[in-house]
């Protein structure tokens, strides 16, 4: 079906309402029109990375560890599958009668918002700090979600539209001061490509954006969405946002003004009940019948792409089996083996799992099922913890499993005995060959709006990059006793483990969030059954007092794009068991808006392995801000060893224009260096991994 064929249907359908009616309709858990066919509909569902909040789903890694693949075409594979699982679960529930919230087809995701700050307690939900890297994920992920069919598999929504990204404690009051600059190079492009690649949603966010609610912004909403990129979808409030707008923005007096004022500046659907009030909106002449009419039809149009009123629904063939099938589950544990950074790697690794060892898999992370999920998550059948993956793949070995700590209190003792797990810790690590030390966080204390602070986290933001002081007792107590020590931190964010600890461990790894299946991914990796490709999508400093403050927008010493300093661990960084080699490359004009970048990459280890090749753009005699390097190009190449291939990247000139003062993107009028290699070519990355090979645009 076209967009203009459901626009007649919608029009048709939604004439026949009465004003009332329409008005029901601009509600996310919409009623029941029995006179015209119209069943409930709830309009809010989530997908992060899996289907999420209703039951049984596959739950993949989180976004920022799908983010850490590097793979774009892997994002679309994911994304296929969730709508997979979304067409079955919807199917059964409309065999059951179900329609309550979560159980619909219109998927509040991808968070394509910019991590731009590691204590953003909501980076977990993005695809990381890099705007290249966030639209194309974001890209791929919506068109594995909407699929390419004549109806919509499920409808996708880019959020949260524009600057969301911290304070958490201030989000219902805060107004981020962008500059046009930074607004339109860093904060924007993700939701212009995934407007233009045909996401169906985007939806507003809590906070002002310059001064404008972002639910009620003509700027944002009208200026640069709907005119500049020509957005056709619908809008939608983050979740009871249009309450802030008069409650803690007070730019209206009103509820019922709030909500005519939403409505006028281009939202046609609410999460929450502030347009309950749109019929006083309408009888005190804030609102027009047409305006209604119109949201109310770009609503429809949705539900009549994804096939709702049809004789024969589309995707009705899609089964409840295909809910966690074992496709899914083995696509599953090729993302989480995907996602997983190996940062540190002093020869330990991989250790060999047909030989018989003592392991110790210790620490508040290494049986928790909690560190696996990250939020907005659906529930696995099924979960593989870093302890049960070490049990299941190192099967001749000896492997004990112990607590050691809490995740950040230091005691707590209420009758259970949790005073004792340190002791529990050091003596199992003090008999072990090799001491897995599981640390990091969970989203019971980084994520959206907490409700607790303390001198380490606040209101679900984190103050401090260190782990938590329990956890760092426990790793230096283990330290102290085991020679052998492989730290592996589930986190959402940037963890820092400080010098001492950085030292002393013989291997790091990052695991993220990593999906059900994470603790076999993990437990793979340790014993070298796959190759590590992960990479950073985020960087790793070393301290808070290398960022500027929290609530800052200005983009100025922020991500690798800007940061002067000396990263603990770089954007794009990773490392591998086996090694690639870069030669002959060539680049051409490809069109008119892109290069065609060729080169020669060779796999000269001695395993199999995903190599993460990446294009950065640098800037010379530029008189406008541009950043110290910019990523421009990315492709996932699997080569087997001693194999070696010709890739062939695109590389859109978009990417590579000055964006100046007042926002204009433009042709830079200083020279373009290009950089191609499995790494950024910044100083760290070079001294961490080696050169790269330069290549000049012609």
């Amino acid at each position: 079906m076209t967009k203009e064929q459901a626009n007649v249907r919608a029009r048709a359908l939604v004439e026949q309402m009465t004003v009332e009616e329409k008005a029901s309709q601009l509600l996310y858990n919409s009623p029941a029109i029995e006179r015209l066919g119209i069943n409930e509909h709830n309009w809010w569902n989530e997908a992060s990375h899996g289907v999420a909040r209703a039951g049984m789903a596959t739950v993949f890694p989180h976004a920022i560890a799908l983010a850490a693949t590097f793979n774009p075409a892997l994002l679309g594979e994911v994304g296929d599958a969730v709508s997979t699982e979304a067409r079955a679960k919807y199917n059964n529930s409309v065999a059951c009668g179900d329609r309550d919230i979560f159980k619909g087809l219109t998927y509040w995701t991808p968070n394509i918002n910019i991590f731009r700050d590691p204590r953003w307690g909501r980076g977990q939900e993005t695809f990381g700090e890099d705007p290249y890297l966030t639209a194309m994920l974001g890209v791929e992920y919506i068109h594995g979600l909407q699929g390419d069919g004549e109806f919509l598999k499920s409808a996708a929504c880019a959020k949260h539209f524009a600057g969301h990204s911290g304070p958490e404690k201030l989000r219902h009051t805060f107004d981020a001061q962008i500059n046009p600059h930074d607004l339109h190079e860093t904060y924007l492009p993700a939701f212009e490509w995934t407007v233009k690649a045909g996401v169906k949603g985007v939806m507003g966010a809590y906070n002002r954006t310059n001064g404008e609610p972002c639910c009620a912004s003509k700027a944002l909403m009208q200026d640069i969405l709907r005119e500049q990129w020509g957005f056709d979808g619908y809008y939608v409030s983050d979740c009871w946002a249009l309450l802030d707008i008069c409650n803690h923005h007070h730019v209206t007096d009103s509820v019922p003004e709030a909500a005519a004022l939403a409505l006028k500046r281009g939202c046609q659907l609410n999460c929450g009940d502030a347009f309950r009030h749109l019929m006083d909106a309408y009888e005190m002449d804030l609102i027009t019948e047409e305006d209604l009419t119109e949201a109310a039809v770009k609503l429809y149009e949705i539900r009549f792409l994804l096939g709702e009123f049809e004789d024969v629904r589309p995707y009705s063939d899609i089964l409840i089996d295909k809910v966690d099938c074992d496709e899914h589950r083995a696509l599953n544990l090729k993302a989480a083996e995907e996602c997983l950074v190996l940062l540190k790697n002093d020869g330990i690794l991989p250790m060999d799992a047909g030989k018989p060892h003592k392991i110790a898999v210790i620490g508040p992370n290494a049986m928790s099922t909690v560190a696996l999920e990250g939020n907005y998550n659906g529930m696995s059948p099924e979960y593989v913890t870093v302890a049960d993956g070490m049990r299941r793949v190192f099967d001749k070995s000896s492997v004990r499993v112990a607590k050691g700590s809490n995740i950040w209190l230091d005691q707590r003792n209420d009758g259970m005995g949790f005073a004792n797990l340190l002791s529990d810790g050091v003596a199992y690590a003090k008999t072990a060959d090799t001491t897995v030390l599981v640390l990091g966080l969970d989203c019971n204390i980084e994520g959206e709006e907490l409700n607790f602070e303390n001198d380490y986290f606040d209101g679900g933001d984190r103050k401090k990059l260190m782990l938590p002081p329990a956890q760092m007792k426990l790793a230096h107590a283990v330290c102290e006793v085991c020679e052998n020590v492989i730290v592996v931190v589930l986190a959402g964010s940037a963890v820092e483990l400080g010098d001492e600890l950085t030292a002393k461990a013989r291997a790091v790894i990052h695991g993220w969030y990593p999906g059900a299946v994470g603790g076999l991914a993990v437990a793979r990796l340790i014993a070298g059954q796959y190759c590590p490709s992960g990479k950073l999508p985020v960087t790793f400093y070393r301290s808070t007092e290398d960022l500027p403050d929290y609530a800052d927008y200005n983009m100025t010493d922020r991500t690798y794009r800007y940061f002067k300093g000396e990263p603990r661990y770089p954007f794009g960084y990773g490392l591998s068991y086996t090694t690639f080699v870069y030669s002959d490359a060539k680049i051409t004009e490809e069109s008119d808006d892109a290069y065609k970048l060729t080169v020669t990459l060779e796999n000269t280890g001695c395993m199999a392995g995903v190599e993460k090749v990446q294009v950065y753009g640098s800037y010379t005699d530029s008189r406008t801000p541009t950043p110290i390097f910019q990523l421009c190009g990315l492709q996932a190449v699997k080569l087997d060893a001693g194999e070696q291939a010709t890739v062939t990247l695109s590389i859109h000139k978009y990417w590579l224009k000055a964006v100046l003062a007042d926002g204009t993107r433009v042709v830079p009028d200083g020279g373009i260096t290009l950089y191609v290699g499995g790494h950024q070519p910044d100083a760290r990355s070079c001294e961490l991994l080696g050169d790269v090979l330069t290549v000049k645009p012609g």
